[in-house]
């Protein structure tokens, strides 16, 4: 499928979603964060921390974006940030840009259950109880309405999540597949100009 935007008009809102454990400190949300700031000063970015409960960060990425104009408004995530993204892509019917997103958390968190430290920060810990994971199948959506407005950077690398999964759960929608690689995808910023386009930002 080429790599085409489908967005009707460029993106005015972007909302980054970090991973598990991860924070607005990463590497890919840092790169994203001088993009904008450097190239696109009249966005509106938002990269918020996201809780441990996954009601909780569903709720605040709602109650964050419910004043977002749906039709030029775009959601990116890695990870667990992927699953959020995909979440919040069918909720409102945004595009979406995905980067080795978790498939099924609720099966591959439950081994996380207890405390848990901070990636970017050892000292700042915080706990994964038990009903995180039910809080995580509430979530989960099925085929999405808009296949065509997602574009996934999937690593066969990926030494975390199986790409075959991956590749699997987004029929029809962009999809690149990267040979090697790694979960962080560490050659992020050179796919960047291929998701300017993608989400017409400029």
């Amino acid at each position: 499928m080429p790599l085409t935007s489908t967005a009707t008009q460029p993106t005015t809102h972007l909302l980054y979603l970090h991973g598990f454990r991860s924070s607005p400190q990463s590497t890919k949300a840092q790169q994203m964060a001088r993009l904008v700031a450097t190239t696109l000063p009249h966005l509106t970015w938002w990269c918020p921390q996201l809780p441990p409960s996954p009601q909780a960060a569903a709720d605040l990425i709602a109650q964050g974006t419910d004043h977002w104009p749906s039709h030029s408004m775009a959601v990116m995530g890695s990870s667990l940030g992927g699953f959020y993204a995909t979440w919040l892509a069918a909720q409102r019917g945004c595009p979406a840009v995905l980067i080795n997103p978790a498939i099924d958390p609720a099966r591959d968190l439950t081994r996380y259950i207890g405390e848990q430290t901070a990636w970017h920060d050892p000292n700042e810990r915080f706990y994964f109880a038990p009903e995180f994971v039910d809080e995580l199948r509430a979530l989960y959506v099925g085929a999405l309405p808009h296949p065509e407005r997602v574009l996934a950077f999937i690593a066969k690398g990926d030494e975390v999540l199986d790409w075959r999964e991956m590749t699997a759960r987004y029929p029809g929608s962009h999809q690149v597949v990267l040979e090697g690689g790694d979960h962080a995808l560490s050659d992020f910023e050179t796919h960047l100009p291929a998701i300017r386009r993608f989400l017409r930002l400029g």
